[in-house]
């Protein structure tokens, strides 16, 4: 029997899953296992300036590679990363957060060590990631192959972070190498009899329906189960709509695309495909304020069909232990058979936005030439606030996909998952937009991203401060201004001065030539700051904004 340090176990199993990259901070009850990492022939690591941006890069790697890691120290070190590892759970992005503890026998004694609290008790920080994972382990010698195992199906089933406590003197114990794969050829969580109930009722409701729309939210890509629902759209006459969150999960030139649906802010055409329809199908599209206009959405619940990870609903009833797969499968074959659909009337008509003037940019400018930048394969990465709810009205290229964070919405997290999207997948060029305000939390991160060798373009608006909050409230209260920044000094700042671009835009013709200056370079990372006016909004922003503004009743 062949035997391997159980550091090494631990990365073969990750690299089994197709990571390539472990993102993270040293620190002194770490390093053992990064040593692990750095001798490994087909892992490397990527050393970021703080556990907040490993913790967001690490987000944005498994958006698109379906799973990451990053490594931290004991206490200082993870809490800095736990809000990156909660939106990784809110948003059912699968990361293993890997903290190096003291060692086994000091944690045992309860010894008053650095990074501790002093009162002998080593699991306060595990648990607090308890909150924001979907299981945890502190590695012990008794049978640690089997907890690393059990962590990362429990990571891959469930699409959530998982937390791995990993004493410093475990790092090097002996264990038997992999004898198996982690997850068996074909394997996959069977559905309890619920299944066959579901389908007997939709096709039910199926049946008095005359037209159908489905609703693909981000689960769909989460699961991997893009294939899946343009099987289905191609299987009867269906429109398909998407929510914010799930732009990329539907191509956006197919005939049956009708839009993006945000509630009563939806283009006129999407809208009457959401809630006029006979029958919606709500394919794992979860339900939230940000992607539904603040709740602003209409459908009743008897005339819909909801698909999610582990249940699905028709109408009322729900149907546990249903996989999202097999649902998708099955409703396939009933559509297939409903030969007396008819498609609703209507495509999404977005706004093309005209050519701008010499003048200073806008928001319509700026995005029309986005647009226009966006290549066959590419990622659009947009910001929470302005930058995500203008990226809703222009239209994706071919392949093309979006990230975002609509539910979590930490300010800055955009700028590191850049980082992580790029090095996942290098092939496809990633193209950020981000406010001024903020890039100002996680600025570090473009030095991080020379000092690897990824190459996105970064569009700084620069705005003057939080545009997003004054559009909620406070427009002229100082707690929305910002510093002013030399933004086009920053990459030289961060030591990226040799394999960078940095240009500022006010105008649409300085803009024009700072895209062409990007697409020429693709393999610098390029930095163009455009400068608009912080009292310029997108539509849909405005419009949502002033809605939550409604939600919140500052007025008491």
């Amino acid at each position: 029997m062949a035997l391997v340090p159980l550091g090494d176990y631990l990365l073969d199993r990750l690299r089994e899953l197709g990571i390539g990259h472990i993102f993270g901070v040293p620190g002194d009850y770490n390093l053992g296992f990064l040593d692990r990492i750095l001798d490994h022939p087909d892992l490397e690591w990527v050393g970021n300036c703080n556990e907040l941006n490993a913790a967001y890069a690490a987000d944005g790697y498994a958006r698109r590679r379906g799973a990451a890691a990053l490594a931290t120290t004991f206490g200082v070190g993870e809490l800095s990363a736990v809000n990156g590892i909660a939106g990784s759970f809110a948003e059912q992005v699968p990361v293993l957060a890997i903290t190096g503890m003291p060692a086994s026998t000091a944690a045992a004694s309860g010894a008053p060590l650095h990074h501790t609290l002093a009162d002998g008790n080593y699991d306060h920080f595990g648990r607090m990631f308890q909150e924001v994972t979907a299981a945890r382990e502190t590695l012990t010698a008794r049978a640690p192959t089997e907890q690393i195992d059990r962590l990362l199906r429990t990571m891959l089933s469930e699409k959530r972070p998982v937390h791995l406590n990993f004493p410093a003197d475990l790092v090097a114990l002996a264990v038997p190498a992999p004898e198996a794969p982690l997850l068996e050829a074909g394997e996959h969580s069977p559905d309890r009899p619920g299944l066959g109930a579901f389908l007997e009722h939709a096709a039910r409701l199926l049946a008095d329906s005359g037209s159908a729309t489905v609703l693909a939210g981000h689960q769909i890509d989460r699961y991997g189960l893009a294939g899946a629902v343009r099987v289905l759209l191609e299987s009867a006459p269906i429109r398909a709509c998407v929510l914010s969150s799930a732009r990329g999960t539907v191509a956006e030139d197919a005939p049956y695309f009708t839009g993006v649906y945000v509630g009563a802010f939806s283009d006129k055409a999407t809208r009457a495909a959401v809630e006029d329809t006979d029958l919606l199908v709500l394919a794992g599209a979860q339900i939230t304020d940000t992607v539904t206009g603040g709740f602003t959405h209409d459908f009743p619940v008897r005339r819909t069909i909801g698909l999610f990870d582990g249940y699905a609903t028709v109408g009322h009833a729900r149907y546990e232990g249903v996989t999202l797969g097999n649902a998708l499968a099955g409703l396939t074959a009933l559509f297939s058979g409903a030969t007396d659909l008819r498609p609703l009337d209507g495509t999404a008509t977005p706004d093309r936005r005209p050519e701008p003037a010499k003048g200073p940019l806008t928001q319509q400018s700026l995005w029309a030439r986005v647009e226009a930048f966006l290549q066959p394969g590419e990622v659009l990465v947009a910001e929470q606030g302005t930058s995500f709810f203008a990226a809703q009205e222009i239209t994706l290229p071919p392949d093309g996909s979006l990230i975002g964070q609509p539910l979590w919405g930490s300010i800055g997290y955009t700028l590191p998952a850049t980082l992580g999207a790029q090095l996942a997948v290098p092939e496809n060029r990633c193209v950020l937009v981000i406010g001024d305000g903020s890039l100002q939390l996680t600025a570090q991160a473009l030095g991080t991203m020379a000092r690897y060798g990824a190459a996105p373009v970064v569009i700084v608006v620069n705005n003057d401060g939080y545009t997003v909050e004054r559009a909620i409230h406070g427009p002229t209260a100082s707690y929305n201004d910002i510093g002013a920044w030399d933004y086009t000094a920053l990459p030289t700042a961060f030591g990226a001065a040799h394999r960078s671009l940095a240009v500022r835009a006010q105008n649409g013709e300085e803009l024009d030539a700072a895209l062409a200056e990007a697409r020429s370079n693709p393999d610098k990372l390029v930095l163009i700051e455009a400068v608009l006016d912080q009292d310029d909004s997108p539509e849909l922003l405005t419009a949502i904004c002033r809605r939550f503004a409604e939600q919140n009743n500052y007025g008491g």
